[in-house]
């Protein structure tokens, strides 16, 4: 499993799925918000399952040695 998930991606993945997980856990948005746990758990691993079948990659590109 190639990491596919850049930087900056993987932080406003896990950022936006903490936020959807805290306003499901007070009862703000009701349990759709416990959504959030896939953005959190696709930021914190480095890999997007849906990317490749999109052939979508934020990851930097490795510089030819």
């Amino acid at each position: 499993m190639k990491a596919n998930v850049g930087g900056i991606d993987r932080i406003a993945r896990i950022v936006f799925g903490l936020v959807l997980i805290a306003l499901a856990a007070t009862g703000t948005i009701g349990a759709w918000g416990w959504i959030g746990l896939v953005p959190l758990a696709t930021g914190a691993i480095g890999f997007c399952p849906l990317y490749p079948l999109i052939g979508l990659s934020t990851c930097p590109l490795k510089k030819p040695e």
